[in-house]
């Protein structure tokens, strides 16, 4: 009777299904934007981490600016070389982009207008300049778009030559390589020393304005939605 018994219980064992441990499930990396068009600038971003390590730069810098707008600039990207600083404009636009350097409206696919991205890059190399106190001809103007647009632009602001340059993200690292080639032909030695980039950095760094809340306020005076004279 026990052996009987014994052999049904081995038998329940044998049939009892086996336990499945799951393995946890592998988090997925994201990246979690702080405003519009972040996962363009992180792209860039990895870029410019391959820059020569002489260059130094700075994302999504907010700095007080008494001319603007909303009484700040932010500005997406700041590389500081010892040949010029680059300021880079980074836009988030599907289309084709029409423009000329002297235009104050430019527009996609020629329907939806925009306004004119360098004059933009202006205001935010002002802001950097002054507080920098360099001279606006050792600033380029970078205005950056995503493999989704087709440039129908002056063709100066393809040219490497110029101070204003128009590219895709993709091509980031290749015009500043290719820019800071020309500088150094042309002005034969550097203009700021190793020591002056590494200031120009901490300045930035320590006037960089980080603040959630300032930071959305001024996003919400571009967008109209808070009275500027508040």
């Amino acid at each position: 009777m026990i052996s009987k018994l014994f052999a049904k219980l081995s038998k329940k064992e044998i049939e009892k299904p086996p336990t499945v441990v799951e393995k946890p499930k592998k988090k997925e990396s994201r990246i979690s934007p702080s405003r519009i068009g972040e996962l363009g600038e992180y792209k860039i971003n990895i870029q410019l981490d391959q820059l020569p390590r002489e260059c130094r730069y700075i994302s999504d810098v907010l700095l007080a600016n008494p001319k603007s707008k909303s009484g700040y600039s932010q500005i997406d990207h700041v590389i500081l070389t010892p040949y010029g600083v680059f300021v880079i404009e980074a836009k988030n636009y599907t289309g084709t982009i029409y423009g000329a350097r002297d235009r104050a409206k430019w527009s996609v696919n020629g329907k939806f207008p925009m306004n004119n991205p360098f004059h933009q890059n202006f205001g935010h190399i002002q802001a950097i300049r002054t507080l920098l106190d360099i001279q606006s001809s050792n600033m380029i103007s970078m205005i950056s778009f995503t493999r989704r647009c087709t440039f129908k632009v002056d063709r100066e602001l393809r040219n490497i030559q110029s101070n204003d340059l128009i590219l895709y993200d993709t091509e980031l690292t290749e015009f500043i390589t290719r820019k800071l080639n020309v500088l150094r032909l042309q002005l034969k030695t550097p203009i700021f020393t190793d020591g002056k980039v590494q200031d120009m950095y901490k300045v930035l760094k320590e006037q960089n304005i980080t603040d959630k809340k300032v930071r959305e306020l001024h996003i919400e005076k571009i967008n109209g939605k808070v009275n500027i004279s508040n």
